[in-house]
């Protein structure tokens, strides 16, 4: 079990019309990073912002901004959402033909690369590329919509991305998207996760501070 873990509250499902107010409630909460989920609606069902809202919130957090591009063709972005700010930028194994060249520009242009996969897609089609990312997010829902339940299957993925890691010696670290919340993160936890991505159930929460310390399991954010 990884006793070390990260939470990523996604600024998605926070109030647009009052970000700095979200990223305050973040910060308050020790949230460990700021999860940014840009979607194009063609990728996924839906449309969320560009890079200025990227470089917007690099302005006014300290916080390392995890940015997941949910877009088609995301080598024409990269370079954007990198100067916007990114500190990860994480691309999906299913959006793009020729990946690992997406993954090694990201790195050349000074970002962390990540890489996603979607429910459908195994920890396996992603092997030839974990020696070349510092993340992989593990969709545990369909991406596009917050608020839904994490699909049982994706734990089990999550302890396969850790064997491999041991196994091939990689340092990666494995984030989890989709469904995380009190009754699923101990099940996570224990698959060995290291950065849990929370969204709706963070903001909508009476207490994000001991939202965040119950996440952990060892009251820490």
């Amino acid at each position: 079990m990884n006793n070390s873990v990260i939470t990523a509250p996604s600024i998605l499902a926070a109030d647009f019309a009052n970000i700095v107010g979200g990223l305050s409630l973040i910060e308050e909460a020790r949230g460990g990073w700021v999860h940014m989920d840009v979607m194009d609606g063609h990728f996924v069902p839906n449309i969320s912002f560009g890079p200025k809202m990227v470089r917007d919130v690099r302005a006014r957090t300290d916080l390392p901004l995890d940015v997941h591009l949910m877009v088609s063709q995301p080598e024409r972005y990269t370079s954007e959402f990198i100067e916007a700010g990114a500190d990860y930028l994480t691309v999906h194994l299913e959006s793009t033909v020729h990946v690992h060249r997406v993954i090694q520009s990201i790195r050349r242009d000074g970002a962390r690369p990540g890489l996603a996969i979607v429910p459908s897609t195994p920890v396996a089609a992603a092997e030839e590329l974990l020696d070349e990312i510092d993340l992989l997010l593990i969709m545990t829902v369909n991406p596009g919509f917050g608020g839904q339940a994490l699909i049982p299957r994706g734990i089990e993925k999550v302890a396969r991305a850790v064997q491999i890691r041991r196994e091939r010696g990689l340092s990666f670290r494995i984030s989890v998207d989709g469904g995380v919340n009190h009754e699923t993160a101990p099940l996570l936890r224990e698959a060995g996760v290291d950065v849990l991505v929370s969204g709706s159930a963070f903001f909508s929460a009476p207490d994000p501070s001991q939202y965040l310390r119950d996440l952990c399991g060892h009251g820490g954010g």
